[in-house]
């Protein structure tokens, strides 16, 4: 059945307590917004200071190059790494498919076999299919209930001709945190390459790369309050990938291209905030992300968290609301963003296939809504959201 959400929306109140201006944000795992001193960080580099990083034969390319290895030490001081371990990219999304393919084409006469998840973000998922094609056999992990993998079957799922292993450290949609460490300590006990993507987890939760017994890395700055279009891929030393985009040889001939010197800016700056406030911040939101779900359980039968509420990122909350479609509860919610499922797949109507793999049902999975509770949100934004979602799906179960 559908519902007309146009009934739920005309009524709205935009009357806000306190502090709230609406429309409010509430979807920190899409992207974050940039923090003003990242922006400020970056504006000399977009204006007077435009040189390429490449440059090396005058003040202009010196002082970009300057800035670019700044940003390479404060990337690295986030995870615990040396400087010279941090390769710049795009984003998460090119750090993945460097890393995967990487790591395939390298280390193809040692074997051909590569596990992941069946919850890993597309650009992890896809990389794999697209080498799928070439020959190489990849091992599909599940997840049990509350979003985990079980390591005894990642255990059992390594061959001798395992090269690699490819984890994320928080999941996009339900803010899983897998047992990174744990899976770092079977790999290298095995000589096996471990990756993981940490574009959701980068800023939120410590990541030591040493201690984590991880390979490869994959950030991206626009998830931790930076700009878009850049990030970056940590390669331990001693690790091998083999390039996927030629010409030039930057990055250590990792990744070519003229360097994004604003953006490499701003992911340093992001990096060194998250480093210095992290602990307190990761605090506060959490604060924040309980606050909302005491206040929408304590306000509505029939909702449930999916995933794991012991091992979550702070700010993510996502609930299945029983009888309602999320995409209407969003429609009729349109002074909050939140997002129904991953931000790359929203265009897609179908139930999303990690809350499927949690063995959610297809019904309960298209009622979900996730909320990404961010560094700039409120404890009155939270108040007002609370309030406003269960008083929308009280009206939208009382229309059905």
């Amino acid at each position: 059945m559908t519902v007309d959400v146009t009934k739920v929306v005309e009524g709205r109140d935009h009357k806000t307590p306190g502090d709230v201006k609406l429309p409010i944000y509430l979807d920190n795992h899409s992207t974050t917004p940039v923090d003003p001193r990242v922006l400020k960080a970056m504006l000399p580099y977009l204006s007077e200071q435009f040189g390429n990083a490449a440059s090396r034969s005058h003040s202009f390319g010196w002082t970009a190059d300057k800035a670019v290895e700044t940003a390479r030490a404060q990337v690295a001081a986030l995870i615990g790494a040396n400087k010279n371990e941090i390769v710049f990219t795009s984003g998460a999304t090119e750090s993945d498919n460097l890393a995967i393919k990487g790591v395939a084409e390298a280390y193809r006469s040692k074997g051909n076999h590569i596990i992941t998840a069946v919850t890993e973000h597309k650009a992890v998922l896809d990389s794999c299919k697209r080498l799928e094609k070439y020959g190489y056999r990849v091992t599909y992990l599940p997840a049990q209930k509350d979003g985990l993998i079980d390591l005894d079957v990642l255990r059992r799922a390594m061959t001798d001709a395992t090269i690699l292993v490819t984890i994320m450290a928080a999941n996009n949609e339900t803010g899983v945190l897998q047992p990174i460490a744990e899976i770092g300590k079977l790999c290298r006990e095995r000589g096996v390459v471990f990756h993981s993507d940490a574009a959701q987890a980068i800023g939120k939760i410590p990541i030591d790369v040493v201690r984590q017994n991880i390979d490869l890395l994959s950030i991206s700055a626009h998830k931790a309050y930076g700009p878009k279009g850049v990030g970056a891929l940590y390669v331990r030393k001693g690790v091998e990938i083999a390039a996927t985009i030629d010409g030039g040889g930057h990055e250590r001939g990792m990744r070519s291209g003229t360097l994004n010197v604003p953006g490499i800016v701003g992911l340093g700056k992001a990096c060194e905030i998250c480093r210095d406030e992290m602990p307190q911040e990761s605090c506060r939101i959490a604060g924040l992300r309980n606050r909302l779900h005491e206040k929408i359980k304590a306000g509505l039968d029939e909702v449930c968290v999916n995933g794991s509420m012991v091992h979550r990122l702070p700010g993510n909350l996502n609930m299945s609301f029983a009888g309602i479609d999320g995409e209407e509860l969003m429609t009729a919610i349109d002074d909050v963003a939140v997002s129904s499922g991953a931000a790359c797949i929203s265009a897609h109507v179908e139930p999303s296939y990690v809350l499927k793999a949690l063995g959610i049902s297809d019904e309960l999975a298209q009622s979900s809504i996730r909320f990404g509770i961010g560094r700039f949100n409120s404890e009155a934004e939270i108040d007002y959201v609370a309030g406003k979602v269960v008083q929308t799906v009280q009206q939208l179960r009382e229309l059905r």
